[in-house]
C-alpha cells in the first residue's frame, strides 16, 4: 500500500494535539451516515408506497389493456384473444365492458362507471374476486330462463353512497339506445350480491360490476365487448407483447400497458422519488461541508509536516493525495454507517411493523417498505463522491505550500 495512505490514516486517528478536529472529523462521518441513512429510508418506503398503488391499480385492471382507436366495440373478440393468448409471455384474457350508467336503489340515485366482466376468467387476469369484501361473482350472470334477477357488485363507498346491502335491488339506468329527447332510457333490475374494495378511490366510489351477458344485453352490444384485460408473465413484458399486437393484429386495435393507462400518476411518483433524492442528498452536502473545515484545520495543524514530507521528496501530487485519502476515507465509512443503519431499520419495520397506519385512511395496516439494491449504490456513490470532492480544495491547499516556509521556524 502506497506510503500516502498511511500517513492519511495517522492523521485521523492522532488525538495527541488535535482531539478538536478529530472529534470535527466523527461529526462529519456521523452526519454523512445519517444522509444515508435517511435517504435509503425515504427511498425505500416511496418504493413500497408506488408498489402498493401499483398492485392496487393492476389488480382491479389488467397490465396490458386491448381497444379500439376509435372507442367502439371489438367484434369478433374471440378469434382477437384467441391471437393474443397464444403469443409467448401472455398467461391469460379476459374480455370486459365499460359503460356510463346511473344506479337508483329507493329515493338514492348516483352516476356509476358500469364494468361487464365475465366472472369464469376475470379471475385469471386480475385481483378482483381477492377484493370481495362480501359476496362472490358466481351470481352476477344467472342461467337462461332462470327467474332470478342479474346480480351486481359495487364499490364499497358506491354502496354506501346508496345504503345498499347484499340482497337489495337496485335499478340500473342506461341511455344506450336513446335516439331523441322523448326516448327512454334502458333499464335493468339488479340484485345486490356482493361488495368489493380495491382500496383506490377511483374503483371504490364509482365503479358496478356486472356479468358480460347481462353488460351486453343492457348496453345493446349484441356480441361485442369493449374491450380485452391481458395478464403477462411480468409487467415488463407488457410492453413486449403491446409490439406483437401492433405488429399481428395492427389497426384498429389500440394495446396500452398499465402505465400508459396511468401515466400521470406514475411519471408523478418517480419525479417525487428523484426529488426527494435531491433534497435528501443536502443532508450529506452538510457534513461533506464540514468536512472542508475539518480537513483545512487539518493542513494547517500539519503544516510543519507538509513541509518535511516535501523536503524529503514528496511530490505536490501525493500531498495532494494524503487530504483526499481522509475525505475518502470519512465518505466511505460515514457512507457504509448509515447504509447498514438503514437497512437495520428497514428490516426491522418488515419483519415486526413497529409503524403503524390508520387502515381506514391508507387501507394499509403498516408502513410499507421495499428496498432496491440500486438505491443502497446510489446513495453509497453519491455519499462517497461528494466527501471526495469536498476534499479536493483542502488538498490543493495542502499541496501549494512552500516547503521553506513551512518549516522556516521549526
Amino acid at each position: 500500500m502506497h506510503y500516502t495512505w498511511e500517513i492519511a490514516n495517522r492523521y485521523l486517528r492522532s488525538k495527541r494535539r488535535t482531539g478538536f478536529i478529530s472529534l470535527i472529523t466523527y461529526l462529519s462521518a456521523a452526519g454523512v451516515a445519517v444522509g444515508a441513512a435517511a435517504l435509503v429510508i425515504v427511498l425505500s418506503i416511496m418504493n413500497g408506497f408506488e408498489e402498493e398503488v401499483r398492485a392496487r391499480i393492476i389488480g382491479a385492471d389488467a397490465p396490458l389493456r386491448v381497444e379500439t382507436f376509435s372507442g367502439r366495440p371489438i367484434r369478433d373478440w374471440r378469434a382477437v384473444a384467441d391471437t393474443i393468448r397464444a403469443f409467448d409471455r401472455v398467461e391469460a384474457v379476459t374480455p370486459y365492458i365499460l359503460e356510463k350508467g346511473m344506479i337508483r336503489h329507493r329515493h338514492y340515485t348516483e352516476g356509476a362507471v358500469i364494468r361487464g366482466i365475465d366472472p369464469e376468467t376475470v379471475g385469471d387476469v386480475n385481483n378482483l374476486p381477492e377484493m370481495l369484501v362480501t359476496g362472490s361473482l358466481a351470481g352476477l350472470d344467472p342461467p337462461p330462463g332462470s327467474d332470478e334477477p342479474a346480480g351486481i357488485i359495487l364499490g364499497r363507498y358506491l354502496a354506501d353512497v346508496l345504503a345498499t346491502a347484499p340482497g337489495d335491488t337496485v335499478f340500473l339506468l342506461s341511455a344506450a339506445g336513446m335516439t331523441g329527447p322523448f326516448s327512454q332510457p334502458r333499464m335493468g333490475r339488479f340484485r345486490v350480491t356482493g361488495v368489493f374494495e380495491s382500496g383506490l378511490a377511483e374503483f371504490d366510489q364509482v365503479f358496478a360490476l356486472i356479468g358480460l351477458h347481462r353488460a351486453q344485453s343492457l348496453f345493446q352490444f349484441g356480441g361485442d365487448v369493449s374491450g380485452l384485460d391481458v395478464r403477462t408473465t411480468t409487467l415488463e413484458d407488457a410492453n413486449t407483447v403491446k409490439q406483437r399486437i401492433d405488429e399481428r393484429l395492427g389497426y384498429p386495435l389500440r394495446p396500452r400497458t398499465w402505465f400508459e393507462m396511468r401515466k400521470t400518476l406514475f411519471s408523478w411518483m418517480q419525479l417525487e422519488k428523484w426529488a426527494m433524492f435531491i433534497v435528501l442528498s443536502l443532508i450529506i452536502l452538510v457534513a461533506a461541508f464540514n468536512i472542508v473545515s475539518t480537513l483545512v484545520m487539518v493542513t494547517l495543524e500539519k503544516r510543519k509536516e507538509v513541509g518535511i514530507l516535501m523536503a524529503m521528496g514528496a511530490t505536490r501530487r501525493e500531498i495532494s493525495r494524503i487530504f483526499l485519502y481522509q475525505g475518502f476515507a470519512v465518505g466511505v465509512s460515514g457512507t457504509i454507517v448509515g447504509l447498514l443503519l438503514g437497512y437495520g431499520l428497514l428490516s426491522a419495520q418488515l419483519k415486526w411493523k413497529f409503524f403503524s397506519l390508520p387502515s381506514d385512511i391508507y387501507m394499509l395496516n403498516t408502513l410499507p417498505v421495499r428496498m432496491q439494491p440500486l438505491d443502497f449504490a446510489a446513495v453509497g456513490v453519491v455519499g462517497v463522491l461528494l466527501c471526495l470532492l469536498a476534499a479536493v480544495y483542502p488538498a490543493r491547499r495542502a499541496a501549494a505550500l512552500d516547503p521553506v516556509e513551512a518549516i522556516r521556524y521549526e
